[in-house]
C-alpha cells in the first residue's frame, strides 16, 4: 500500500469513527499533496509525499515555537496534535549515532574540511535523511564539525 493510499484509508477510518481533529489533520495532509500534484501536474510517489510531510512537520515546529512565545497554550496543543499525527506517516527517525555516522561518511566522501563545503555534505545527506531526521539539527551538527 502506498503512503497516499494509507493516508486516504486513514481519512475514511477517521470519518467513520467521528475523530474530527484527526480527520482535519489528514485532510490538511491530503490537500498539501493534491496542491503539489496540481501545481506540478504529476502523481506524487512516496518520496515526494515524504518531502511534503517533512515540510509540514517543520511548519508545525515553527508554529509551536511562536505560539509558546505568545503564551497561546491552546494553539500549542492543537499544533502539537497535528505534529504527532503527521509524524506517524514519516519513516522511523534515525538515532543520533546513525545520523553522526552518515555525516562522517558524507564528509569523507566529499572531502569536506571547511564551512564552504557544507553544501556538498548537505546535498549528499538530504536524500538519505529526508523525513528521518530534523534537517535543521543535522545542519547544526555539520556546522560544528566544519566550523
Amino acid at each position: 500500500m502506498s503512503l497516499k493510499d494509507r493516508i486516504q484509508q486513514d481519512m475514511k477510518d477517521a470519518m467513520r469513527s467521528g475523530e474530527k481533529s484527526r480527520l482535519g489533520t489528514i485532510r490538511l495532509i491530503l490537500a498539501a499533496i493534491q496542491q503539489k500534484e496540481v501545481d506540478e501536474r504529476v502523481e506524487s510517489g512516496d518520496a515526494e509525499i515524504t518531502v511534503i510531510l517533512d515540510k509540514m512537520v517543520k511548519q508545525r515546529r515553527e508554529s509551536i515555537s511562536q505560539f509558546e512565545k505568545a503564551g497561546r497554550d491552546d494553539l500549542v496543543a492543537q499544533e502539537a496534535g497535528e505534529l504527532t499525527l503527521i509524524q506517524e506517516y514519516l519513516p522511523e527517525q534515525l538515532s543520533k549515532t546513525e545520523i553522526n555516522a552518515l555525516i562522517d561518511a558524507a564528509m569523507a566522501d566529499t572531502g569536506a574540511s571547511t564551512i564552504k563545503d557544507m553544501g556538498k555534505v548537505m546535498g549528499q545527506l538530504k536524500p538519505k535523511l529526508q523525513g528521518r531526521a530534523d534537517m535543521g539539527a543535522v545542519s547544526a551538527l555539520i556546522k560544528t564539525r566544519l566550523g
